[in-house]
Protein backbone atom coordinates (compact mmCIF):
# COMPACT_ATOMS: atom_id res chain seq x y z
CA UNK A 1 0.00 0.00 0.00
CA UNK A 2 1.11 3.55 -0.74
CA UNK A 3 -0.38 6.96 -0.01
CA UNK A 4 -2.27 8.80 -2.74
CA UNK A 5 -4.81 11.56 -3.26
CA UNK A 6 -8.28 10.32 -4.20
CA UNK A 7 -11.33 12.13 -5.53
CA UNK A 8 -14.77 10.65 -4.78
CA UNK A 9 -16.89 13.62 -5.89
CA UNK A 10 -16.42 16.71 -8.01
CA UNK A 11 -15.87 20.03 -6.32
CA UNK A 12 -13.37 22.37 -4.75
CA UNK A 13 -9.94 21.53 -3.33
CA UNK A 14 -11.59 19.98 -0.27
CA UNK A 15 -12.65 16.89 -2.29
CA UNK A 16 -9.00 15.74 -2.42
CA UNK A 17 -8.62 12.92 0.11
CA UNK A 18 -5.27 11.51 1.33
CA UNK A 19 -5.48 7.75 1.81
CA UNK A 20 -3.89 4.34 1.31
CA UNK A 21 -4.18 2.68 -2.12
CA UNK A 22 -2.99 -0.56 -3.70
CA UNK A 23 -0.74 0.00 -6.73
CA UNK A 24 0.10 -3.53 -7.84
CA UNK A 25 3.00 -4.72 -9.96
CA UNK A 26 3.85 -3.59 -13.51
CA UNK A 27 2.43 -5.68 -16.33
CA UNK A 28 3.64 -6.21 -19.87
CA UNK A 29 5.38 -3.07 -21.15
CA UNK A 30 4.89 -1.21 -17.86
CA UNK A 31 7.11 0.21 -15.14
CA UNK A 32 6.56 1.17 -11.51
CA UNK A 33 7.93 4.55 -10.50
CA UNK A 34 8.54 5.95 -7.02
CA UNK A 35 7.73 9.60 -7.49
CA UNK A 36 10.24 12.18 -6.30
CA UNK A 37 8.30 15.23 -7.48
CA UNK A 38 4.93 15.94 -9.11
CA UNK A 39 4.18 19.07 -11.12
CA UNK A 40 0.91 20.92 -10.48
CA UNK A 41 -0.99 22.22 -13.51
CA UNK A 42 -4.38 23.82 -14.09
CA UNK A 43 -5.57 20.71 -15.90
CA UNK A 44 -5.50 18.94 -12.52
CA UNK A 45 -8.18 21.32 -11.27
CA UNK A 46 -10.25 20.79 -14.44
CA UNK A 47 -10.61 17.08 -13.68
CA UNK A 48 -11.28 17.76 -9.99
CA UNK A 49 -14.12 20.14 -10.89
CA UNK A 50 -15.49 18.11 -13.78
CA UNK A 51 -14.54 20.49 -16.59
CA UNK A 52 -12.79 17.43 -18.04
CA UNK A 53 -14.32 14.02 -17.37
CA UNK A 54 -12.35 11.46 -15.38
CA UNK A 55 -12.54 7.90 -16.76
CA UNK A 56 -13.83 6.50 -13.47
CA UNK A 57 -14.64 7.25 -9.81
CA UNK A 58 -12.97 7.41 -7.43
CA UNK A 59 -9.78 8.53 -9.18
CA UNK A 60 -6.28 9.65 -8.33
CA UNK A 61 -5.78 13.10 -9.89
CA UNK A 62 -4.09 13.63 -13.14
CA UNK A 63 -0.79 15.41 -12.94
CA UNK A 64 0.63 15.75 -16.42
CA UNK A 65 4.26 15.88 -15.33
CA UNK A 66 6.28 14.06 -12.69
CA UNK A 67 9.67 12.51 -12.09
CA UNK A 68 10.94 9.61 -10.05
CA UNK A 69 12.98 6.43 -9.79
CA UNK A 70 12.06 3.22 -11.58
CA UNK A 71 11.64 0.51 -8.91
CA UNK A 72 10.18 -2.32 -11.01
CA UNK A 73 9.76 -3.21 -14.68
CA UNK A 74 7.34 -5.55 -16.40
CA UNK A 75 7.96 -8.11 -19.11
CA UNK A 76 9.04 -6.80 -22.49
CA UNK A 77 10.57 -3.57 -21.18
CA UNK A 78 14.03 -3.01 -22.67
CA UNK A 79 14.61 0.76 -22.76
CA UNK A 80 14.13 1.33 -19.02
CA UNK A 81 15.69 -0.46 -16.05
CA UNK A 82 15.36 -0.44 -12.28
CA UNK A 83 17.23 2.53 -10.82
CA UNK A 84 16.72 4.84 -13.81
CA UNK A 85 15.57 8.38 -13.03
CA UNK A 86 12.80 9.27 -15.44
CA UNK A 87 10.24 11.95 -16.09
CA UNK A 88 6.83 11.40 -17.60
CA UNK A 89 4.04 13.50 -18.98
CA UNK A 90 0.43 12.93 -19.95
CA UNK A 91 -1.54 9.72 -19.56
CA UNK A 92 -2.17 7.62 -17.60
CA UNK A 93 -3.95 9.51 -14.85
CA UNK A 94 -2.78 8.94 -11.30
CA UNK A 95 0.47 10.71 -10.46
CA UNK A 96 -0.83 12.20 -7.18
CA UNK A 97 0.63 9.17 -5.44
CA UNK A 98 3.86 8.05 -3.82
CA UNK A 99 4.21 5.43 -6.56
CA UNK A 100 2.59 4.83 -9.94
CA UNK A 101 2.37 2.26 -12.72
CA UNK A 102 2.81 3.66 -16.23
CA UNK A 103 3.65 2.55 -19.76
CA UNK A 104 7.41 2.32 -20.27
CA UNK A 105 7.11 4.11 -23.62
CA UNK A 106 5.99 7.31 -21.82
CA UNK A 107 9.13 7.43 -19.64
CA UNK A 108 11.78 10.01 -20.52
CA UNK A 109 15.31 9.58 -19.19
CA UNK A 110 16.44 12.73 -17.41
CA UNK A 111 19.85 14.24 -18.20
CA UNK A 112 22.16 14.13 -15.15
CA UNK A 113 22.20 17.93 -15.08
CA UNK A 114 18.44 18.18 -14.46
CA UNK A 115 17.15 17.54 -10.95
CA UNK A 116 13.90 15.52 -10.66
CA UNK A 117 12.16 18.42 -8.89
CA UNK A 118 13.07 20.74 -11.75
CA UNK A 119 12.03 18.12 -14.29
CA UNK A 120 8.64 17.68 -12.63
CA UNK A 121 8.13 21.42 -12.70
CA UNK A 122 8.99 21.89 -16.37
CA UNK A 123 8.53 18.75 -18.43
CA UNK A 124 4.92 19.21 -19.51
CA UNK A 125 5.04 23.01 -19.36
CA UNK A 126 8.25 23.11 -21.38
CA UNK A 127 6.97 20.68 -24.00
CA UNK A 128 3.77 22.72 -24.20
CA UNK A 129 5.77 25.90 -24.79
CA UNK A 130 7.73 24.08 -27.47
CA UNK A 131 4.78 22.94 -29.56
CA UNK A 132 3.02 26.29 -29.13
CA UNK A 133 6.01 28.27 -30.40
CA UNK A 134 7.45 25.85 -32.95
CA UNK A 135 4.44 23.95 -34.31
CA UNK A 136 1.04 25.57 -33.66
CA UNK A 137 2.46 28.83 -34.96
CA UNK A 138 6.15 29.00 -35.81
CA UNK A 139 7.38 32.12 -34.05
CA UNK A 140 10.27 33.85 -35.79
CA UNK A 141 12.27 37.06 -35.57
CA UNK A 142 10.02 40.06 -36.18
CA UNK A 143 6.77 38.50 -34.97
CA UNK A 144 4.75 40.20 -32.24
CA UNK A 145 3.03 37.82 -29.86
CA UNK A 146 0.53 38.13 -26.99
CA UNK A 147 1.00 35.85 -23.98
CA UNK A 148 -1.69 35.76 -21.30
CA UNK A 149 -0.70 34.71 -17.76
CA UNK A 150 2.85 35.64 -18.69
CA UNK A 151 4.18 34.92 -15.19
CA UNK A 152 2.55 31.49 -14.95
CA UNK A 153 4.23 28.13 -15.40
CA UNK A 154 3.78 27.90 -19.17
CA UNK A 155 3.67 31.66 -19.73
CA UNK A 156 7.08 32.20 -18.15
CA UNK A 157 8.67 29.62 -20.45
CA UNK A 158 6.83 30.94 -23.51
CA UNK A 159 8.26 34.41 -22.90
CA UNK A 160 11.82 33.18 -22.37
CA UNK A 161 11.78 30.95 -25.43
CA UNK A 162 10.07 33.51 -27.66
CA UNK A 163 12.66 36.11 -26.67
CA UNK A 164 15.43 33.80 -27.89
CA UNK A 165 13.58 33.52 -31.22
CA UNK A 166 13.58 37.29 -31.71
CA UNK A 167 9.89 37.98 -31.14
CA UNK A 168 8.39 41.08 -29.57
CA UNK A 169 6.41 39.88 -26.56
CA UNK A 170 3.37 41.48 -24.98
CA UNK A 171 2.42 39.78 -21.72
CA UNK A 172 -0.59 40.15 -19.43
CA UNK A 173 -0.43 39.66 -15.66
CA UNK A 174 -2.56 40.41 -12.59
CA UNK A 175 -0.10 41.97 -10.10
CA UNK A 176 2.93 44.24 -9.99
CA UNK A 177 5.06 41.37 -8.71
CA UNK A 178 4.08 39.21 -11.67
CA UNK A 179 4.77 42.14 -14.00
CA UNK A 180 8.34 42.28 -12.71
CA UNK A 181 8.81 38.55 -13.35
CA UNK A 182 7.33 38.79 -16.85
CA UNK A 183 9.74 41.61 -17.67
CA UNK A 184 12.65 39.52 -16.39
CA UNK A 185 11.48 36.65 -18.58
CA UNK A 186 11.65 38.74 -21.74
CA UNK A 187 8.36 40.61 -22.10
CA UNK A 188 8.92 43.88 -23.93
CA UNK A 189 5.51 45.18 -22.86
CA UNK A 190 3.65 44.06 -19.73
CA UNK A 191 -0.04 44.81 -19.17
CA UNK A 192 -1.69 44.49 -15.76
CA UNK A 193 -5.18 43.57 -16.87
CA UNK A 194 -6.56 44.49 -13.44
CA UNK A 195 -5.60 48.10 -14.12
CA UNK A 196 -5.68 48.42 -17.91
CA UNK A 197 -7.80 47.30 -20.87
CA UNK A 198 -5.44 44.85 -22.54
CA UNK A 199 -7.12 45.17 -25.94
CA UNK A 200 -6.67 48.94 -25.95
CA UNK A 201 -3.05 48.62 -24.83
CA UNK A 202 -2.23 46.00 -27.47
CA UNK A 203 -3.79 48.24 -30.11
CA UNK A 204 -1.65 51.12 -28.86
CA UNK A 205 1.57 49.08 -28.66
CA UNK A 206 1.13 47.69 -32.19
CA UNK A 207 -0.04 51.00 -33.68
CA UNK A 208 -3.34 49.37 -34.55
CA UNK A 209 -1.82 46.47 -36.49
CA UNK A 210 -2.44 43.76 -33.90
CA UNK A 211 -0.36 40.71 -32.98
CA UNK A 212 0.65 37.77 -35.14
CA UNK A 213 -0.48 35.22 -32.56
CA UNK A 214 -2.26 35.21 -29.20
CA UNK A 215 -1.46 32.45 -26.71
CA UNK A 216 -4.48 32.27 -24.39
CA UNK A 217 -4.60 29.88 -21.44
CA UNK A 218 -7.11 31.98 -19.48
CA UNK A 219 -10.20 31.26 -21.55
CA UNK A 220 -13.54 32.88 -20.89
CA UNK A 221 -12.29 36.20 -19.47
CA UNK A 222 -9.82 36.90 -22.28
CA UNK A 223 -10.93 34.92 -25.33
CA UNK A 224 -12.92 37.61 -27.15
CA UNK A 225 -10.31 40.23 -26.34
CA UNK A 226 -7.57 37.98 -27.69
CA UNK A 227 -9.43 37.67 -31.00
CA UNK A 228 -9.73 41.45 -31.12
CA UNK A 229 -5.95 41.81 -30.64
CA UNK A 230 -5.05 39.75 -33.71
CA UNK A 231 -3.82 41.23 -36.96
CA UNK A 232 -5.23 40.22 -40.32
CA UNK A 233 -4.63 36.46 -40.79
CA UNK A 234 -3.57 36.23 -37.15
CA UNK A 235 -3.52 33.01 -35.12
CA UNK A 236 -5.60 32.44 -31.99
CA UNK A 237 -4.12 29.61 -29.92
CA UNK A 238 -6.48 28.73 -27.06
CA UNK A 239 -4.69 26.19 -24.88
CA UNK A 240 -6.37 26.56 -21.49
CA UNK A 241 -9.36 27.90 -19.61
CA UNK A 242 -8.37 28.89 -16.09
CA UNK A 243 -11.23 31.42 -15.93
CA UNK A 244 -13.80 29.06 -17.48
CA UNK A 245 -14.72 27.68 -20.88
CA UNK A 246 -15.02 30.38 -23.57
CA UNK A 247 -18.41 30.97 -25.12
CA UNK A 248 -18.93 29.33 -28.53
CA UNK A 249 -17.56 31.29 -31.48
CA UNK A 250 -19.40 31.25 -34.83
CA UNK A 251 -17.14 30.74 -37.83
CA UNK A 252 -18.42 34.05 -39.19
CA UNK A 253 -16.64 35.85 -36.34
CA UNK A 254 -13.29 34.79 -37.82
CA UNK A 255 -14.12 35.98 -41.33
CA UNK A 256 -13.60 39.79 -41.14
CA UNK A 257 -9.85 39.41 -40.49
CA UNK A 258 -9.48 35.88 -41.90
CA UNK A 259 -8.34 34.55 -38.52
CA UNK A 260 -7.06 31.10 -37.63
CA UNK A 261 -8.24 29.36 -34.45
CA UNK A 262 -6.85 26.22 -32.82
CA UNK A 263 -7.39 24.41 -29.51
CA UNK A 264 -4.28 22.21 -29.18
CA UNK A 265 -3.13 19.79 -26.50
CA UNK A 266 0.29 18.39 -25.69
CA UNK A 267 -0.90 14.80 -26.09
CA UNK A 268 -1.80 15.38 -29.73
CA UNK A 269 1.70 16.72 -30.39
CA UNK A 270 3.47 13.81 -28.65
CA UNK A 271 1.43 10.91 -30.02
CA UNK A 272 4.41 8.73 -30.92
CA UNK A 273 7.43 7.97 -28.76
CA UNK A 274 9.61 9.64 -31.39
CA UNK A 275 7.59 12.87 -31.07
CA UNK A 276 7.70 12.66 -27.27
CA UNK A 277 11.47 12.19 -27.07
CA UNK A 278 12.22 14.86 -29.70
CA UNK A 279 10.04 17.38 -27.89
CA UNK A 280 11.58 16.62 -24.50
CA UNK A 281 15.10 16.74 -25.93
CA UNK A 282 14.46 20.24 -27.31
CA UNK A 283 13.27 21.39 -23.88
CA UNK A 284 16.31 19.90 -22.13
CA UNK A 285 18.67 21.45 -24.70
CA UNK A 286 17.17 24.89 -24.13
CA UNK A 287 17.45 24.46 -20.38
CA UNK A 288 21.08 23.42 -20.59
CA UNK A 289 21.94 26.30 -22.94
CA UNK A 290 20.37 28.83 -20.57
CA UNK A 291 17.48 29.85 -22.84
CA UNK A 292 15.00 28.47 -20.30
CA UNK A 293 15.37 29.34 -16.62
CA UNK A 294 13.01 27.27 -14.53
CA UNK A 295 11.59 28.73 -11.33
CA UNK A 296 10.25 26.26 -8.81
CA UNK A 297 8.67 29.03 -6.78
CA UNK A 298 6.36 26.88 -4.67
CA UNK A 299 6.61 23.39 -3.19
CA UNK A 300 3.98 21.63 -1.11
CA UNK A 301 3.85 18.19 0.49
CA UNK A 302 1.70 15.94 -1.68
CA UNK A 303 -0.54 15.46 1.36
CA UNK A 304 -1.33 19.21 1.15
CA UNK A 305 -2.38 19.14 -2.50
CA UNK A 306 -5.70 20.76 -1.57
CA UNK A 307 -3.90 23.90 -0.37
CA UNK A 308 -1.77 23.92 -3.52
CA UNK A 309 -4.91 23.75 -5.68
CA UNK A 310 -6.52 26.59 -3.74
CA UNK A 311 -3.43 28.79 -4.09
CA UNK A 312 -3.13 28.06 -7.81
CA UNK A 313 -6.78 28.86 -8.51
CA UNK A 314 -6.66 32.09 -6.49
CA UNK A 315 -3.60 33.21 -8.49
CA UNK A 316 -1.31 33.28 -5.46
CA UNK A 317 1.42 31.39 -7.32
CA UNK A 318 3.97 32.29 -9.96
CA UNK A 319 6.16 30.05 -12.07
CA UNK A 320 6.05 26.33 -11.34
CA UNK A 321 4.39 24.56 -8.42
CA UNK A 322 5.63 21.14 -7.32
CA UNK A 323 4.14 18.54 -4.95
CA UNK A 324 6.64 16.44 -2.98
CA UNK A 325 5.62 12.92 -1.86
Amino acid sequence: MVKAMRVYELGGPEVLKWEDVEIGEPGEGQIRVKNKAIGLNFIDTYFRKGVYKAPNFPFTPVCVEAAGEVIAVGNGVTDVKVGDIVGYSGNPMGAYAEEQILPADRAIHLPPSIDPIVAASVLSKGMTARFLLRQCFKVEHGHTILVHAAAGGVGSLLCQWAKSLGATIIGTVSTKEKAAQATEDGCHHVINYKEEDFVARVTEITSGKGVDVAYDSVGKDTFQGSLACLKIRGYMVSFGQSSGTPNPVPLSALAPKCLYLTRPSLMMYTVTREELLATAADVFANMESGVLRVRVNHTYPLSEAAKAHADLESRKTTGSVVLIP
